[in-house]
């Protein structure tokens, strides 16, 4: 059997003592420096989020500009840029999200699809300069797409950055490594706020955690992180 290529996956994490991750909820502009500071430790080379984020935090909703195709193209993975050395991933399985340019900030953007999305899309994220890597025919293989991660991009590390779905599907995979949570001093208390991980109706066993670290940050947040047991 072939030794596996699958990069090292660290969910890295900001939630309220009752683990919700709205952070509009949280008061008036709540200081999240600490996220990032931490975040930047791990010297990671992706960067990973699910659809739902990106549209929220990065996309700010933009659609798609698909044109006409004169040809069908072919469900083949696709790398733009063969000499990026930091990532973000985006978890797209249906193609809904649009772009702006093939990167975010300085770190060229893998789009992870369904090969259920259209030639017309697929044109789009040729044009935009987006990579792209196929999950499944209809569902994601998410250990599909690890592998494929490692094996076509220098990615050894990855963060990985929610929401809630994509943690969870991860989770319930087996996929993640190590948890790496921080606790913000503020109680949510919302039922319909989000989580760190979901899993919906069907959900994996409980995952079992070892405790690797804690430490007070500046602010009153606490850094808790966990190794995932195998």
């Amino acid at each position: 059997m072939p030794k596996t290529t699958r990069p090292r996956v660290i969910c890295h994490m900001m939630s309220s003592l009752d683990g919700r991750t709205i952070l509009s909820r949280w008061g008036q502009s709540p200081d999240t420096k600490e996220y990032e500071a931490t975040a930047a430790t791990f010297e990671a080379d992706a960067w990973m989020c699910g659809r739902v984020t990106m549209e929220k935090d990065f996309t700010k909703g933009l659609a798609p500009n698909l044109q006409p195709v004169s040809h069908p193209l072919d469900r083949l993975d696709f790398v733009a840029d063969y000499t990026a050395t930091s990532f973000a991933i985006a978890v797209d399985a249906h193609g809904k999200l649009g772009w702006k340019s093939g990167s975010i900030d300085d770190d060229h953007l893998i789009t992870i699809l369904s090969e259920q999305v259209s030639d017309e899309y697929l044109a789009y994220l040729r044009n935009q300069g987006v990579s792209y890597l196929f999950g499944g025919k209809k569902e994601l293989d998410l250990t599909l797409v690890l592998d494929k991660l490692g094996r076509l991009f220098p990615i050894k590390t990855i963060l990985l950055e929610g929401g809630g779905h994509i943690n969870g599907s991860m989770l319930k995979a087996g996929l993640i490594d190590e948890l790496s949570l921080l606790h913000f001093p503020v109680i949510d208390g919302a039922a319909t706020s989000a989580t760190i991980f979901e899993q919906g109706e069907n959900p994996g066993p409980a995952a079992q955690l070892k405790l690797i670290s804690v430490e007070q940050r500046p602010h009153g947040v606490i850094w808790l992180r966990y190794e995932v047991a195998a």
